[in-house]
């Protein structure tokens, strides 16, 4: 009789590696034009294919003895992943956020402990003979392992899960300066982005806590079932993958790029600007009239005036206290007021006005006009309609 090789649980390690590995592909052959985005994400995609890989050759019930079979030396070679994938993850959610980023030369010190880890399973186990290194995998028992190992892998743990608060907190640090950079943030979607990082997060903080499991019932007697907590996490690894690859099918992330200094608060706090750059800006502003672009961005401006984006920012965020957001619109709402006042203005619908005035979102219009003027557009043009003239708007 056959003996079985794989049970549930492998078959779950089984397809959530290889469900990475086709979606990898998959980003690559259509990365025209989204590299190194792409290539990040591809990576870090490949990387986490691995870790179910390993687990299953460390831990399978049945593979464990059918890898020894094959070769002592598939132990342990999927584990560089396990250090790979957390600068991976950060430098696509940075790619994503940030102008043709490309990570920096102190951001490389981020692979210390995946390269830490190569010279040490080069040193300590591939270096062995293949008698010698069946004979440690044929005793191999997780009670009797060296203590200090397990302390590696709760330290291992906490890096992967410190690099998943750092993609948190650049997500964050990016939506905080957003409106300094978009007059439009009503059709940027943070959603794939969140779940991919928030996910990944989730299941960081279970390893963790599987971490802290082993160590507590090895090392301080208490009895705790982490044989269950990780096979639950494998489950949940399996599941967000799945809904990763099928809402990427049907929905994708729309965010904006900008320059990774505009994001930084210090940007808009330090950057000079002269008398002349406001006369300059507000004699563009008036003459032609730039908010009438409903996609219009900080860069936009800045590049038709002629000053740079820290400058531009600055200068809005310190002389007009409002920030690019505020600012552009504000004109888009004396624009649409300008409209609503018309005596003609009946004859064009709410909508042909918010298109007409810059807005590209009848929520983000109907939200800002009663903000900015107590009534809504259609109050407003009941009240106003052939009363005011174009130079005096209250």
């Amino acid at each position: 009789m056959d003996s079985v090789i794989f049970n549930t649980h492998d078959v779950v390690l089984l397809m959530t590696a290889y469900q990475c590995i086709l979606y990898s592909i998959l980003l690559l052959a259509v990365s025209r034009g989204h590299m190194p985005k792409n290539l990040f994400l591809a990576l870090f995609l490949f990387s986490h294919a691995a870790i179910p890989l390993d687990i299953l050759i460390n831990f399978g019930e049945e593979f464990r003895y059918v890898a020894m079979d094959i070769s002592p030396n598939l132990f342990y070679v999927f584990g560089f992943a396990y250090w790979l994938e957390g600068p991976l993850l950060l430098w696509y959610t940075r790619s994503v956020l940030y102008k043709n980023y490309l990570p920096k030369k102190h951001e490389w010190v981020y692979l210390i402990p995946f390269a830490a880890y190569l010279i040490y399973e080069i040193a300590f186990y591939y270096s062995l003979s293949n008698d010698a290194k069946l004979s440690l995998q044929q005793g191999y028992d997780l009670a009797l392992a060296p203590k200090y190992m397990n302390y590696v892998t709760l330290l291992r743990e906490l890096i992967r899960l410190g690099f998943g608060i750092a993609c948190v907190v650049e997500i964050r640090r990016y939506r905080a300066r957003i409106r300094d950079n978009f007059s439009d943030i009503q059709s940027i979607d943070f959603k794939w982005l969140n779940l991919l990082v928030d996910g990944f997060l989730v299941l960081r903080v279970i390893a963790v806590l599987v971490a802290l499991m082993i160590l507590a019932s090895i090392h301080s007697g208490f009895n705790l079932d982490f044989s269950s907590a990780g096979l639950a996490a494998n489950y949940l690894a399996f599941l967000l993958v799945s809904v990763l690859i099928f809402f990427s099918l049907r929905h994708s992330s729309i965010i904006a790029s900008v320059e990774e200094s505009l994001v930084k608060p210090e940007a808009n706090e330090r950057a000079p600007y002269e008398k002349g750059d406001i006369d300059r800006l507000m004699q563009f502003i008036e003459k032609d009239k730039p908010y009438l672009q409903h996609s219009l961005t900080v860069d936009d401006l800045a590049t038709a005036i002629g000053l740079s984006q820290k400058t531009l920012s600055a200068m809005i965020n310190r002389h007009f206290g409002k920030n690019f957001y505020e600012f552009i619109n504000g004109y888009r709402i004396d624009e649409a007021r300008h409209i609503l006042s018309r005596p003609d203005s009946e004859r064009t619908s709410i909508l042909d006005v918010l298109y007409a005035a810059g807005f590209n979102s009848k929520a983000t219009f109907n939200t800002l006009f009663k903000k900015h003027t107590g009534m809504t557009p259609s109050e407003y043009r009941k009240r106003h309609a052939g009363v005011c003239s174009s130079q005096n708007i209250p």
